[in-house]
């Protein structure tokens, strides 16, 4: 009987001994980086590190090029290391295999129209030797060129040269982990920049292809304009039509004709408010390949019967036009063929200023930076045609500067103000610009052009350029440059006004709803802290927060900050500057104004990083089987809190 007994009890106690091993296995977590509270130790793995089963144990494996692992712990030169911070480490590595990665962020070509390709050198050293060059423009020509063709190394040290075509790094993730950056001066301009050490390479292993022009989709446009319908409008849409119309009479039944598609949105204001306005937003004709135009101009002339009401205030819900032509229209082409639209032309036009994210009218807290960065990253050109009216003579310097900050692609800035509102020069205006988008198909067919590069602009011919090597770098399958380490700078050797290297924080999907949820409950803070007492409590009502949230291992917070930013380490100590990351007791106290600006911006980055979150095409799986929550996406530094 007692042996009876005692053969469960065993098992029992056997079973719980291997739930709290396996528990005790769960909870283990990286080591954190020297001098902080809650940085994960990250490392690169070099090509041909090899993995272990133990120190100085059986090789079990190799691991890919600069894989990004954490470190669980070290015993003389080996770590014990695994790719999540979440599960057990997987095995050991020598210490001498890895490059320690100390912040976790990465560098992202830009496209290179309008500037030169720039190279990667060995030493920093070697890269301000061409900075200072004086004739730094002939000398880089030269050893890009030589680059190009394989001769690297020498007496200046090349490593290797950026991709001719562009890489969309949220459409095609590559690493490009910056290891080491110094801050400087360029010597042509005195602008700050960053000199950075980067690894790269890319995620796919596959080699760039030769580009056969048999096996290629042609290189083919999409125009959406999202239109202003409201009462003062009525002309100009007519206008719209009329040269779209002449447009596509002119194209119809051509090759050109079938690689030139449009779309049409219309936006007017809050109908809670004015009912009468019948939508805020309506897709007036989606995009989608079509052999003829026609019922895009049937589908404008619907549109010049506009609403009969006055909209609530001046200002219209134009951001939500856009918004929609961003999420909604089907760039890809889902519903059609499934070849997606290559070069993509957003045209908002308009006589009256966005409104405000903090209007009760406006549908979205998203303001117009964080929109053109999400459009920009979905290689979405945003365009604006300003009517500046004389009845809105108050209202043009804000609507300027928010189009101005909305209509910016690959550096340059695409905002057309109509001075007046001029008819006349409306139509010229439109008929330039929809002949230029026109002539980037003729420009990539190798055809002539109807614009001359004078009639049309040089922002509007680079920006062609900027499409055709986003294309060509698709097609091609071109990849960041396969280098072991680099120095470079982020802005263009040559030409400082150009950014060259964007770096980007490789934030995983746990870092990010740990920002949206920090950013919620600041929000949610800072609004009820009217007075000044409330806002002298407010951090201390800030502390408890972050001492609650401290609490979840998972969402990277640290208790004993005196910053905001601090309370986020992984972006306090990036090269970023912040109003919100540097706000401390005392400055928040100084002004009521400041601290509304500070809440607005925060309302407005919150709703973009919950648009990301629940967007699963921004998200990479970095290794294999990982969950979730450790999924990334190269976010850019101007959407950070």
């Amino acid at each position: 009987m007692t042996f009876a007994l005692t053969r469960p009890l065993i098992a029992l106690t056997t079973m719980l001994i291997i739930c709290a091993t396996a528990l005790v296995a769960q909870q283990r977590r990286p080591l954190l980086l020297e001098n902080t509270s809650s940085i994960y130790e990250r490392v690169l793995t070099r090509p041909g590190a090899v993995q272990h089963s133990a120190p100085d144990g059986a090789a079990t494996g190799t691991y890919p090029a600069f894989q990004p692992l954490y470190v669980f712990a070290r015993q003389n030169d080996w770590i014990e290391v695994g790719p999540s911070p979440n599960a057990p480490p997987e095995g050991w590595v020598k210490e001498p295999g890895t490059v320690q990665w100390k912040q976790n962020i990465v560098g992202a070509f830009t496209n290179s129209a309008g500037r030169s390709r720039q190279l990667l050198f060995d030493t920093q050293g070697n890269l301000e030797w061409l900075m200072n060059h004086e004739a730094v423009r002939d000398v880089q020509e030269r050893m890009v060129a030589e680059a190009s063709a394989g001769v690297i190394g020498g007496e200046r040290g090349t490593v290797s040269v950026e991709p001719a075509e562009f890489v969309n790094i949220r459409d095609d993730l590559y690493l490009m982990p910056i290891l080491e950056f110094t801050e400087g001066l360029h010597p042509l301009t005195y602008d700050e920049i960053l000199m950075m050490q980067v690894a790269s390479v890319p995620k796919q292993a596959a080699q760039a292809q030769t580009l056969d022009s048999d096996e290629t989709d042609p290189f083919d446009v999409g125009i959406v304009l999202v239109l202003d319908t409201t009462q003062s409008m009525e002309n100009y849409i007519a206008l719209t039509q009329r040269v779209l119309q002449g447009t596509v009479r002119q194209i119809q039944n051509t090759e050109i004709g079938e690689l030139v598609n449009f779309g049409a949105i219309g936006f007017r204001d809050n109908v809670d408010a004015a009912p009468g306005l019948e939508y805020r937003t309506k897709t007036l004709i989606g995009l989608e390949r079509r052999q003829d135009q026609t019922p895009v101009i049937t589908a404008l002339g619907n549109a010049v019967n506009v609403a009969d009401v006055n909209s609530p205030g001046f200002n219209e819900d134009s951001l939500a036009g856009v918004e929609d032509a961003i999420d909604t229209i089907d760039w890809d082409q889902l519903q059609g063929d499934g070849d997606k639209i290559d070069a993509r032309y957003v045209i908002l036009v308009t006589d009256a200023g966005p409104k405000d994210p903090r209007d009760p009218n406006a549908r979205s807290e998203i303001g117009a930076v964080e929109l053109q960065q999400d459009a920009e990253g979905r290689n979405i050109v945003v365009m604006t045609l300003h009517l500046k009216t004389p009845n809105g003579a108050g209202n043009h310097a804000y609507a300027a500067g928010k189009y101005r900050q909305l209509s910016r692609f690959a550096g340059r800035e695409f905002y057309f103000p109509i001075e007046g509102g001029s008819e006349p020069a409306f139509e010229g205006v439109v008929t330039r610009l929809v002949t230029a988008l026109t002539d980037h198909v003729r420009t990539a067919r190798g055809e002539a052009t109807l614009l001359n590069p004078e009639e049309a602009g040089d922002d509007l011919v680079e920006l062609g350029r900027a499409m055709q090597l986003a294309w060509l770098g698709s097609q091609r399958g071109t990849q960041a440059p396969d280098v072991i380490k680099g120095w470079l700078s982020n802005k263009a050797v040559e030409d400082p006004s150009r950014l060259a290297i964007e770096p980007r924080l490789l934030v995983t999907k746990n870092e990010m709803a740990s920002m949206a949820e920090f950013l919620d409950n600041l929000v949610r803070i800072g609004e009820t802290a009217q007075s000044s007492q409330q806002s002298l409590d407010f951090f201390g009502q800030v502390r408890g927060l972050i001492a609650d949230m401290a609490q979840n291992p998972d969402l990277l917070i640290n208790a004993n900050a005196d910053t905001l930013g601090g309370a986020m380490e992984f972006l306090d100590r990036l090269p970023y500057q912040s109003q919100i990351l540097d706000m401390s007791e005392q400055r928040w106290a100084e002004s009521a104004m400041m601290r509304r600006s500070l809440i607005d911006g925060m309302r407005q980055k919150l709703t973009q990083y919950r648009k990301w979150l629940f967007d699963s095409s921004v998200w990479t799986e970095l290794y294999e089987g990982s969950p979730d929550g450790e999924y990334v996406f190269a976010m850019p530094f101007d959407v950070l809190p």
